[in-house]
């Protein structure tokens, strides 16, 4: 068991790699870079002149990782270790000194100059598989006491340890770390949180500019929200700092909010808001696994009936209603839904009723539920149906047990073991896949962001909900195995053939 779970999870990692890897070298070759500015609020504003224009464009390059980019100012900053006579004016003895610092830096930069002001700038288009490495490279960030080096604060305290904090309770906290709480509990999805280790998926651009891409996806969404929140001070007040994102913040650019909320010389004052409503991540594992819950409650007893009065009326009419419910488009479902629901109230968008209202999830995960239940139905009857035929069915029927006794404590058990394999992945698909749904209803999960992502051509963004799609999926498989095993032990998980 254990030597099977080691490997799956390896066999998993290897997995994850190919598809990020694939993924990334797709988005960041075949998709056209200039798409970006499309959705970039910002870019009528700074392109007046043909030299803003292009510095901005290299600016925006460089933070997504496509080059490497020195413009005129740090140009002549990095090339005046070379020879500290140069300017930045567009003369022949600079051009030579540039040319000279560039041919120093290895194969691939390039001197160029802006169209009106004639000065100098330097590209290097970086390659993709060097771009890759880098998001390898920085992809998981552990933190420790010594993570943080701030020569104004030389007296910072390195430590981990366990203290009833003033704010949040009981927690493990950090001095020297980036975080300060890097092990707490709270009512927020998923509940209990850790920043020991985090992800780095890069950073969203251009919808959500300049925010972690993990951060888009975890935090709440709408308005701010004022809350009661007790400060390290000891005082209680309204506010919508939320105090468990405190992170490490030199005590020299303190401002006197900051001092006011958290005392002089405190370090980790550096946090983000509370909001009133939930964040994605959490809205799409609320209507995917309510939904997956109403596709087995429905699937299940239907599955059932279908298996006892096989080749009868009930059957016939429930195998075309399940064909006819397979071969239907999904968006004609969801639409189909959606009408009925509003005859009963319900709201058919999200955002006219909002996330504090519980009938705000009610179609969506309806919606999920419904299109997952006829595949599962069909399934289960198949199961339900080849056990029917086994030899200890004919015996246990000749020792004259009734079809429900059957049904309750035989067919039902052996024909759940497959079906219980795949009920982690039935929860992933309907998380990572609910992008159509999530589209029509307008609701703010993790599956419209993907569609909304591409359309804006926020390749970070995209990179990175693949990645937690993929890192969940795979890992569902091996809890699907598990979980099979747990129901029926006859099935030893091992190495050799995956099951035995």
């Amino acid at each position: 068991m254990k030597r099977y779970v080691l490997m799956r999870t390896l066999r998993s990692l290897l997995s994850i790699f190919l598809v990020i890897t694939l993924t990334y070298t797709i988005v960041y070759t075949m998709v056209p870079r200039k798409l970006i500015f499309k959705q970039d609020p910002n870019y009528a504003k700074q392109v007046t002149t043909p030299d803003k224009k292009t510095n901005y464009e290299n600016t925006v390059y460089k933070r997504m990782g496509y080059i490497d980019y020195y413009g005129s100012k740090e140009l002549r900053q990095k090339a005046s270790r070379l020879d500290k006579t140069v300017t930045t004016d567009a003369t022949k003895t600079n051009e030579k000194i540039y040319k000279k610092y560039i041919n120093s830096l290895g194969h691939g930069w390039i001197l160029k100059r802006f169209k009106d002001s004639k000065q100098f700038y330097a590209v290097r288009e970086i390659p993709v598989y060097e771009r890759v490495w880098h998001f390898y490279a920085n992809l998981i960030q552990i933190d420790h006491p010594w993570k943080i080096k701030d020569a104004s604060n030389p007296n910072l305290e390195r430590y981990i340890r366990i203290e009833n904090d003033k704010s949040v309770g009981w927690s493990v906290v950090g001095s020297g770390t980036q975080h300060k709480y890097l092990l707490y509990f709270n009512g927020l999805f998923p509940y209990i949180h850790q920043n020991f280790i985090t992800f780095n998926l890069g950073t969203s651009y251009p919808t959500y500019s300049g925010i972690p891409v993990l951060t888009v996806i975890s935090q709440g969404q709408g308005t701010t929200a004022l809350k009661d929140v007790t400060f390290p001070t000891g005082i209680t007040k309204p506010s919508s700092i939320n105090i468990y994102s405190r992170t490490y913040k030199s005590p020299s650019k303190a401002d006197a909010q900051d001092k006011a909320n958290f005392g002089n010389g405190d370090a980790y004052t550096e946090t983000t808001s509370n909001y009133t409503d939930p964040s994605m991540i959490s809205n799409s594992f609320k209507i995917g696994i309510v939904g997956v819950i109403l596709s087995y409650l429905l699937a299940l007893p239907l599955g059932l009936l279908m298996a006892r009065f096989k080749n009868g009326l009930f059957d016939r009419l429930s195998t075309g209603m399940l064909t006819f419910m397979l071969a239907i488009p999904s968006v004609a479902t969801i639409y189909i839904i959606r009408y009925f629901g509003t005859l009963v109230g319900l709201p058919d968008s999200f955002p006219l009723l909002g996330a504090a209202d519980m009938r705000s999830y009610v179609l969506p995960a309806l919606v999920l539920g419904v299109l997952g239940m006829p595949g599962t139905a069909v399934w289960f009857r198949r199961y339900l149906v080849d056990e029917q035929n086994n030899d200890y069915i004919r015996f246990a029927r000749a020792k004259g047990l009734s079809e429900a006794e059957l049904s309750k404590n035989h067919l039902f058990k052996n024909a759940m073991v497959p079906i219980a394999n795949g009920i982690p992945g039935a929860i992933v698909g309907v998380i990572g896949g609910a992008t159509l749904t999530e589209s029509i209803f307008a609701f703010p999960g993790m599956g419209k962001m993907m569609l909304d992502s591409i359309k804006a051509a926020n390749n970070s963004m995209v990179v990175g909900l693949v990645l937690i799609f993929t890192l969940v999926a795979v890992l569902s498989l091996l809890a699907g195995d598990i979980l099979m095993s747990i129901i029926d032990p006859r099935i030893k998980l091992s190495t050799k053939g995956g099951k035995k």
